[in-house]
């Protein structure tokens, strides 16, 4: 499958059969088309099972040597992560998937019968009619150790999702029953602060241990930072608690499952990185990306997560495109628009590359003084978010560079601006 819209087209002709599959999560319904749209054959309802797509595979067979077809484009609207496993099935069959746009079906499915009726059958007419007239795209599905990493940062951002919600109610369990615990300790999550609330953690608890064995609990396991003023301190917000002191006891039972589920979660988000750091080492330019200042292994991992093995991309503007950061304007007669990025494609990779970049802007020279020229520059200045859009899709292209030649970052190279980019970047 070739990337130009005319070659999307030429694809389809007069020996080819074009199938349009609505996907749903335990049923999908199949209707084919010929390169003029005029449907062939029944409809197919086929089960998300083996058995459904080998049913897939024989009424594809049937209706191409019925109508005499040499070959199949499959089209699928990608709902959710139902489609994958079909998508695998065929592509081990040797069938072309390509996927459609969902709003694409929303905009086209009244277009014949000039009725916003949506159901199931109706949507797989309207992805067949897409697919013939060129209206799709082919996924990059990931193979072999790009398949892992994405399945690695899914899980990292899983983990990192949950980590965050348990921290929040272990912070509100402090607010409720020991409010003036963070007045002693600066960060729960230090070694004598997560002790503390392991061993003692209620005022009543460490009013009756008294500043001795508060001492040598902790001198046990934390060498530093930990000493009779820290004590004395801690005893003192003790006694001045307004924490709540009705339903103890469960209180403390509830602070050690959300403690147990802490531990347990640093503990796989520890094991998760150290896969992705090993999977990282088998990617070829990983080493010269981890080359610009400022960027981290997170960040590399993210972007090869979500774009997959650079060897399918022809141009930087494919992968600034998958990332919504192209541009889009509203624009009549004389009445010229504003030009927005559109936000379609990967809102995980665009919130990963302006995450990255504000970083950047802050620490790194090079990004520092392009961020300061294009804001001031006095032929066309950018707004500050603008000029930071900017940046992240000029991150892409030093990333792109980076990883297809295996060269390391040159500050020199990419420091200077580059007019023809920043057309279609700025």
């Amino acid at each position: 499958m070739n990337y130009k819209q005319n070659d999307k087209i030429n694809q389809v002709n007069e020996f080819t059969l074009v199938v349009g599959v609505d996907i749903a999560k335990q049923k999908h319904y199949a209707r084919a088309v010929d390169f003029r749209g005029i449907e062939l054959g029944k409809p197919l309802v086929f089960t998300n099972f083996q058995e459904g797509f080998q049913g897939l595979l024989q009424w594809v067979e049937q209706l191409r040597k019925e109508h005499q077809k040499l070959h199949v484009i499959l089209g699928v609207e990608p709902t959710g992560h139902y489609w994958l496993s079909l998508a695998e099935f065929l592509r081990n069959q040797g069938i072309g998937l390509v996927i459609v746009n969902p709003m694409h079906v929303k905009k086209s499915k009244e277009l014949d019968d000039n009725n916003p009726t949506k159901h199931d059958l109706k949507d797989a007419l309207v992805i067949a009619k897409l697919v013939k007239d060129g209206r799709y795209s082919v996924p990059h599905l990931p193979e072999g150790i790009y398949a892992e990493l994405r399945n690695g940062m899914n899980l990292r951002e899983r983990l990192s999702q949950d980590l965050i919600r348990v921290q929040g109610r272990i912070q509100n369990w402090l607010d409720r029953f020991f409010p003036e615990f963070t007045q002693v300790f600066k960060d729960w999550e230090g070694k004598a602060a997560l002790l503390t609330l392991r061993e003692f953690p209620l005022p009543q608890d460490i009013v009756t241990l008294g500043e001795e064995k508060i001492l040598e609990t902790w001198k046990k396991e934390v060498k530093r930072a930990v000493g009779s003023k820290r004590v004395q301190q801690l005893i003192q917000a003790a006694n001045k608690s307004v924490g709540l002191t009705a339903g103890i006891r469960m209180a403390r039972q509830e602070l050690q499952a959300l403690l147990h589920q802490y531990d347990v979660l640093m503990e796989e988000m520890t094991l998760c990185m150290e896969q992705i750091e090993r999977i990282l080492s088998e990617i070829p330019g990983v080493p010269e990306m981890l080359t610009i200042p400022g960027v981290g292994l997170i960040t590399v991992a993210g972007f090869l997560a979500e774009v997959g093995d650079l060897s399918h991309y022809r141009h930087p503007r494919q992968i600034q495109k998958l990332a919504g950061l192209n541009l889009k304007e509203n624009s009549s007669g004389k009445h010229k628009g504003q030009t927005r990025i559109t936000k379609r494609g990967r809102p995980r990779l665009r919130a990963l590359l302006f995450r990255c970049i504000l970083p950047l802007v802050a620490k790194n020279e090079d990004f520092k003084a392009l961020h300061q020229e294009y804001t001031t520059r006095s032929v066309n200045p950018l707004k500050k978010k603008q000029s930071l859009v900017a940046l992240c899709c000029k991150l892409i292209r030093i990333l792109f560079a980076l990883g297809r030649k295996n060269e390391s970052y040159d500050s020199s190279k990419w420091r200077q601006p580059q007019t023809q980019s920043l057309k279609n970047a700025a």
